[in-house]
């Protein structure tokens, strides 16, 4: 049986497989657990953060506006399925050339050492990877930006990676990139990033035509005793348009751009009326999980239509088992 290497978190939101269920995830019964209007100045939020803290959890949220502009808000919950989010966005301290707001949307949090760290794609001449960070989810501090526009999907690993802080990303363009690949850069000090390597590329023949278009890192990488678990979106340009959907991979633990195994099938694709319509049709979009080491259960927070909040749920064995018996 694979092994999370993690902590113990006994109240984890869970809710246990539906009986004649074939896929390795399966969607909370009362999704979406975050509807769009949850503050009053929002017209959907969506694509957010959540990680343990104190008896409960903190989250990051995406909310994009009734004037469509996109930042993000600090909340708090007990359980991790009932929210209350600060109708205010977060102010960051900083150096104000780096402060100033463009826009913020699709946050990440990753708990290192002593702080949360949150990364997002930050609005800076372009898109590009902001990074901040808290101790307390009510006061903020920005980092410089991890690279030059363009880049999207900056998610760190939650701990060092030989002696170095660690990130996986998505270099961009300015709008609907014609490449997607994932690569996976370092730093010693949060400051200077290096020592890039390709991790993954998108998939252009038909074995796995779902992420041939685009993908993108998606929550946090869940160390497991057999590597790094990765849950990501993959993109397919279709007629109708884009379709985003979620895959797995499980990558070398000290060399993570290194690929053991990744499922040629997705695990979980819009199905629900309120994955399939929405201000973005046909998207379900992976930011965050909340694992139990004792029992190897994840509980997965994505974005669904780009307008609201849903909530998934999987073990480390289930998924590991259909990654590799679905494997390239």
């Amino acid at each position: 049986m694979a092994k999370i290497i993690g902590n113990s978190l006994k109240n984890i939101p869970w809710e246990e497989k539906p009986e004649g269920y074939t896929m390795p995830v399966w969607r909370y019964s009362a999704n979406p657990i975050i509807k769009r209007d949850a503050i009053p100045s929002s017209n959907s939020i969506f694509n957010s953060a959540v990680a343990p803290f104190g008896d409960g959890y903190a989250g990051v949220f995406r909310c994009d506006s009734k004037c469509v502009s996109m930042d993000i808000f600090a909340g708090f919950s007990k359980d991790g399925i009932h929210w209350d989010i600060n109708p205010d966005p977060i102010v960051f301290e900083g150096d104000p050339d780096v402060t100033k707001r463009e826009y913020r949307y699709d946050p990440r949090i990753c708990f290192i050492e002593d702080r949360y760290y949150i990364t997002w794609c930050n609005g800076y001449h372009g898109p590009t990877i902001g990074i901040g960070y808290t101790f307390d989810f009510k006061t903020f501090y920005q980092l410089e930006n991890a690279f030059l526009p363009y880049n999207r999907n900056g998610v760190m690993f939650p701990r060092k990676i030989n002696g170095k802080y660690a990130m996986l990303s998505r270099p961009s363009d300015t709008g609907h990139t014609p490449f997607g690949d994932i690569f996976y850069s370092q730093t010693p000090d949060l400051e200077y990033w290096g020592h890039h390597r390709h991790v993954m590329s998108v998939v252009k023949e038909d074995a796995s035509a779902w992420q041939g278009t685009k993908i993108g890192p998606g929550p946090v990488p869940i160390e497991t005793d057999e590597g790094w678990l990765l849950i990501y979106h993959g993109v397919l340009n279709t007629c109708n348009g884009f379709v985003y959907r979620m895959g797995a991979a499980l990558l070398d633990l000290d060399e993570p751009w290194k690929v053991i195994a990744r499922s040629k099938a997705y695990i979980l694709a819009p199905y629900e009326i309120y994955e399939c319509v929405g201000d973005v049709p046909n998207v379900v979009f992976p930011c965050a999980t909340l694992t139990d080491a004792d029992t190897g259960r994840i509980a997965i927070y994505y974005g669904c239509a780009d307008t609201v909040t849903g909530l998934a749920f999987t073990t480390v064995d289930e998924l590991l088992k259909y990654v590799k018996e679905n494997a390239f």
